[in-house]
């Protein structure tokens, strides 16, 4: 059986023992978008969403999510995080918010699941603080952009 399975030897699933693996530097960025109208685009620029300031609600949920990771996915180690960062910037020609998760941690395992858990969590406040105005906003293309460190090496997306 593989070193890098959630499988024990009988087939069942359980966390990955990292106790054995060296402690690097490990960075992961992840990415997505959050569409809508452009009407609504122009509301969260303004400031006239009624719920609040979104970029400030987005951003401090996204950081929530990262430190929470381990509560929301099965099997995910909890993570001292170190830092997490949650970039929003307004796509006026594409009628989005780009999302932009960099998390990182000196430890033994990665931390790609929570800068994915960040893009997706500030993407879903987003759409929360604005479904009064746009239910049809829609939350696209979260991945993973760059991971480096540990034995897996450095991951750059094309």
């Amino acid at each position: 059986m593989s070193d890098l399975t959630h499988l024990d030897a009988e087939g069942r699933a359980s966390m990955v023992d990292v106790s054995e693996k060296a402690e690097t530097k490990r960075i992961a960025v992840a990415k997505g978008r959050i569409y809508m109208a452009k009407e609504t685009l122009a509301l969260i620029e303004a400031g006239g969403v009624k719920k609040g300031d979104v970029y400030t609600v987005a951003r401090l949920a996204g950081i929530m999510a990262a430190k929470k990771t381990a509560d929301l996915i099965p099997l995910c180690h909890p993570l001292p995080i170190q830092n997490v960062q949650v970039d929003l910037e307004s796509n006026e020609q594409e009628s989005c918010v780009d999302i932009t998760a960099t998390a990182s941690l000196y430890g033994r395992t990665g931390i790609e699941m929570e800068a994915l858990a960040a893009v997706s969590v500030a993407g879903l406040a987003i759409y929360d603080m604005c479904k009064a105005v746009d239910k049809a906003m829609r939350i696209t293309d979260v991945r993973l952009t760059h991971k480096s460190g540990g034995k897996s090496g450095t991951f750059n997306a094309d």
